[in-house]
C-alpha cells in the first residue's frame, strides 16, 4: 500500500513515523553524551516578533530589509516600524504596504475598511497569508479579510515573501509568495500598557496589554494578553465600523527541551456598509461627492438600514516544538479558526435600477436586497522535523488540513422584511427565493522535504520537493449560479520542485538564486457548472526564477533582485455551456521585474530609506499588461530616533493601474479604465517621557498624519454594464491620529 492510498490523516501519520525514524537516526549521529541543550526555533528563520536586540545600526532601524541567509526576495518589518510609523487602527495590509512591489490602501480611512493587497501584480486570491506559521484564508477562493482577524496590535512582525520559498512554505496559494504574519514575543518582566487613539471621522481605539513576565513557579512560562476596542464613522458616508479584539498567547516550557505555545484571538466586527462597496458612480459624485455611500432615506437602495454585516472570527493554536538532542528538533502544530459573516444588503448602490418587489403589492417601490451567509471552520495540523548531518540540514513535514463551508444568498424585500420570490430560472423553478444554498468542503494534504547542503563554507544548496493533493467537494440544495442542485467532488495533485542558493562572500555581503513552483488552488467557482468532474484536475501553477543580492554593515543595509515568473496553466472556464462545460488549463501570463530596497544610517539619530520596483506583468493570450497591476511601486523615508523622541516620513507611489483585462472586443475600454499613479505621505511624530512615579514605566505620547498631502486620486474603478454604472473608489482624504500608551 502506498502513501496515495491512505487518507489524509493516515498519510499525516504514517509520515510523521518516517520523520521520527529518521530524527532518531539523526540523533545517534549528532548528539554528544551528556549534551545540555537549550531550546531554539526549530526553523532557521529571521527573528519576529520582539524588539530589535541591536541598536545604532542601519539593521535596527530599517523599515523593510532582507536577511543575509534568504534565497528569495523578502522584506522583513520588525516590531519598532509597527510601533512608529503604521496606524494604530490599522492591521496587517497597513503594515506591509511599505515593501516594495506591495500597493492597497482603505477606501475608508486606515484600518477603517477591507484592503485587498497587490503584490507583483498578483491579486489577494494568489499568494498565502500565514500567522505563526499557520495559513490561513477563504475557503471559495484564498483570499483574506484583512480587518478580521488580527489587528494591528497583536502582530510582533512581518515577512514578506515574494516568491514561492522552499519546499518546507505550506498554504493554498503559494503561487505569488506569502505575507508572513507573527504574534509578539512574551517579555521576560511582569508589566502592561493602557492605550488610546483618537481621529478624524470621530475614531477612537482604546485598549490594554498585559504581560505576566517569566512566571518562575511555572517553569518561567509567560502570559500575554490583549484587548482592544474600535470605532469609527468612516470617511464614506454612514460607513461606521465597531470591532473588539481579545488576543490571548501563553508559553509553557515543558523541559529544557520542550516548549508548548498556545494562542486564541477573537474578534467581532460589524460594518455598515452595501455588499457592493465598489464606490459611487460618476452621477452620485458629482451630487454628493467622493466619499458617498448611504443615506438615511429609506425608500433608497443607500439606506444605512438596510446595509450591514456582521462578522465573527476566531483563530486558535497548540504548538510544541521540542529538541530531542543536538541534531533532531521538532515543532507539531495544530489548529482551527473561523469564519462567519453574516450581511444584510440592497442589491443595486448605483441607483440606476427602478425599485419594487415580487413580494410587495402591485406597483410598488420596496427595496430589494440579499440575506448572505459565508460561514466556515477550519481544522488543520503542521508537522515539521529539523535533522542535522554533517552534509547539512535535512527538513521534512507534512501539512494536513479540512474545511466545512456553507454559504447561502435569500432574496429579501428589505421594505417589509420578507423573502423576496424573484428567481426565474431554470424552468420549472424551484426556490425561487434562493440564489444559491451551497456546502462545501476541502480536505487537503501536502508532504515535504528538503536538504540543506552546504558543499563549502558559505555555499548552502537547497533543492526540495512537495506533493500537493486535494480534494473539494460540494453539496448544494440550489448551486450558485445555475440554480440547480449538485453534489460533486473533484480531486487535485501536483508535484513541486524546489531549488536554492545563498552564497555569502564575507560577512557583509550574500547572493541567492531560487528556482521554484508554486500553485493555487482551484476557485469554488469552478464548481458553479452542470458537471464539475470534467473539470481539469491540474491546478494552476507559477514557475519563479530570481537572482538577488544582499548586503549589511553598520551604516546601511541594501538588496536588490531580479525575477520572471511564468504562468502558463490558468484555470478557466472552456466558454461552453451547459453539460458541455468544464474549467480547463490554458492561457496565462509573464511577471518580471526589479526590486530594491535600502536603509542608510546617517547619523545624530536621522536615517535615509529608499525602496523601489519595476513591474512588467503581461498576458500571453493578448500581448497587454493584466488588470490591477501596478508597473511599478517606490517609497522615500526619512526616520529619526533620539532619546525620548521618534519620528518618520514615509512617501509611497504606486504606478498606473489598467482597472480590467483587454478585450479585442472593445479596445478602446482598455485605455478609458487606466488610472494613474497615485501617493500617499505619511507622518508620525512621538516623545517617550520616563521617571514620571505613580506605578508608571512610561509614557508615550504620538501623533500620527496619514495622507499628509491630501491627495484624492482614483485608485479604482469598477466597470458597470453600462458606463454610467461605473463605480470609482478614490483615496481617503488627510486624517490624523493622536495616541497615548502608558507603560506600568
Amino acid at each position: 500500500m502506498s502513501l496515495h492510498d491512505l487518507s489524509p490523516l493516515n498519510r499525516g501519520l504514517a509520515l510523521a513515523g518516517l520523520m521520527l525514524s529518521v530524527g532518531a537516526h539523526a540523533a545517534d549521529e549528532a548528539r554528544p553524551a551528556g549534551d545540555v541543550v537549550t531550546l531554539e526555533p526549530v526553523t532557521v528563520s529571521t527573528q519576529s516578533g520582539a524588539y530589535r536586540k541591536e541598536k545604532n545600526t542601519a539593521s535596527a532601524v530599517a523599515p523593510t530589509q532582507a536577511s543575509l541567509t534568504a534565497t528569495q526576495p523578502q522584506s522583513v518589518i520588525t516590531r519598532e516600524f509597527i510601533e512608529q510609523s503604521v496606524a494604530p487602527t490599522a492591521e496587517y495590509s497597513r503594515i506591509v504596504a511599505i515593501a516594495p512591489s506591495l500597493s492597497g490602501d482603505s477606501a475608508n480611512g486606515p484600518g477603517l475598511s477591507e484592503t485587498k493587497t497587490t503584490m507583483r501584480g498578483f491579486s489577494d486570491d494568489q499568494y498565502n497569508i500565514t500567522f505563526d506559521g499557520i495559513p490561513w484564508g477563504d475557503t471559495n477562493n484564498p483570499a483574506h479579510h484583512s480587518t478580521s482577524f488580527f489587528p494591528a496590535g497583536v502582530i510582533g512582525g512581518a515577512v514578506v515573501e515574494r516568491g514561492p520559498g522552499n519546499a518546507s512554505n505550506i498554504g493554498h496559494a503559494t503561487f505569488g509568495g506569502s505575507l508572513n504574519l507573527f504574534s509578539k514575543q512574551a517579555g521576560k518582566e511582569a508589566g502592561g500598557t493602557v492605550y488610546g487613539s483618537f481621529g478624524r471621522w470621530n475614531t477612537k481605539l482604546l485598549g490594554v496589554a498585559l504581560e505576566s513576565g517569566e512566571l518562575p513557579q511555572f517553569g518561567k512560562a509567560t502570559v500575554q494578553l490583549n484587548v482592544q476596542r474600535l470605532e469609527s464613522d468612516g470617511y464614506l458616508t454612514l460607513n461606521h465600523i465597531a470591532s473588539n479584539n481579545v488576543t490571548l498567547k501563553v508559553d509553557v516550557p515543558l523541559s529544557a527541551d520542550h516548549k508548548l505555545t498556545a494562542f486564541s484571538s477573537v474578534n467581532r466586527i460589524r460594518y455598515v456598509q452595501p455588499d457592493n462597496s465598489k464606490g459611487p458612480t460618476l452621477d452620485q459624485i458629482a451630487k454628493y461627492g467622493k466619499n458617498y455611500s448611504l443615506n438615511n432615506d429609506p425608500t433608497s437602495f443607500n439606506y444605512a438600514g438596510f446595509n450591514y454585516t456582521g462578522k465573527a472570527t476566531d483563530f486558535e493554536y497548540l504548538r510544541l516544538r521540542s529538541r530531542w538532542s543536538s541534531g533532531f528538533t521538532t515543532e507539531a502544530q495544530i489548529y482551527t479558526y473561523s469564519y462567519d459573516n453574516q450581511t444584510i444588503s440592497s442589491t443595486d448602490p448605483t441607483g440606476l435600477t427602478k425599485p419594487g418587489t415580487v413580494v410587495g403589492p402591485k406597483g410598488n417601490a420596496d427595496i430589494p436586497g440579499i440575506d448572505k451567509q459565508n460561514k466556515y471552520r477550519v481544522y488543520g495540523g503542521i508537522l515539521r522535523a529539523e535533522s542535522h548531518f554533517d552534509a547539512g540540514t535535512l527538513r521534512t513535514g507534512a501539512w494536513v488540513e479540512s474545511s466545512d463551508t456553507d454559504r447561502h444568498q435569500y432574496d429579501l424585500d428589505l421594505t417589509l422584511g420578507l423573502r423576496d420570490p424573484r428567481e426565474t430560472k431554470p424552468t420549472p423553478v424551484k426556490y425561487p427565493d434562493i440564489l444559491f444554498d451551497q456546502q462545501s468542503k476541502i480536505s487537503s494534504f501536502q508532504p515535504f522535504a528538503e536538504f540543506e547542503w552546504e558543499p563549502l563554507a558559505g555555499t548552502t544548496v537547497t533543492p526540495g520537493v512537495k506533493r500537493v493533493e486535494i480534494t473539494r467537494s460540494v453539496n448544494a440544495l440550489v448551486n450558485q449560479t445555475t440554480r440547480t442542485p449538485q453534489n460533486a467532488s473533484v480531486g487535485y495533485s501536483k508535484t513541486l520542485p524546489f531549488l536554492t542558493l545563498n552564497q555569502r562572500l564575507g560577512q557583509d555581503l550574500a547572493v541567492y538564486a531560487q528556482y521554484a513552483q508554486g500553485y493555487q488552488i482551484p476557485d469554488l467557482k469552478s464548481f458553479y457548472i452542470a458537471d464539475p468532474t470534467k473539470n481539469s484536475s491540474a491546478p494552476q501553477t507559477s514557475t519563479n526564477y530570481q537572482l538577488g543580492i544582499v548586503g549589511k554593515s553598520a551604516a546601511l543595509t541594501w538588496d536588490a533582485d531580479i525575477y520572471r515568473i511564468d504562468f502558463k496553466n490558468k484555470y478557466v472556464s472552456n466558454g461552453l455551456a451547459g453539460a458541455d462545460a468544464a474549467y480547463v488549463n490554458i492561457g496565462g501570463a509573464a511577471y518580471q521585474g526589479v526590486e530594491a530596497q535600502a536603509t542608510w544610517l546617517v547619523g545624530g539619530g536621522f536615517a535615509a530609506y529608499v525602496n523601489g520596483s519595476v513591474n512588467k506583468t503581461q498576458s500571453n493570450d493578448t500581448g497587454k499588461r493584466i488588470a490591477n497591476a501596478p508597473n511599478m511601486t517606490a517609497a522615500l523615508g526619512a526616520l529619526y530616533n533620539m532619546g525620548p523622541w521618534g519620528a518618520s516620513l514615509i512617501w509611497k507611489r504606486t504606478g498606473g493601474i489598467y482597472q480590467q483585462d483587454y478585450d479585442a472586443s472593445n479596445p478602446a475600454a482598455y485605455d478609458r479604465y487606466h488610472t494613474a499613479a497615485t501617493t500617499n505621505t505619511d507622518l508620525s511624530l512621538s516623545y517617550r517621557f520616563t521617571g514620571l512615579g505613580m506605578g508608571l514605566k512610561a509614557l508615550k505620547l504620538q501623533l500620527n498624519v496619514f495622507n499628509l498631502m491630501n491627495k484624492q486620486d482614483i485608485t479604482s474603478i469598477s466597470p458597470g454594464k453600462t458606463v454610467a454604472g461605473d463605480q470609482y473608489i478614490f483615496q481617503a482624504p488627510r486624517s490624523y491620529q493622536v495616541s497615548a500608551k502608558a507603560e506600568f
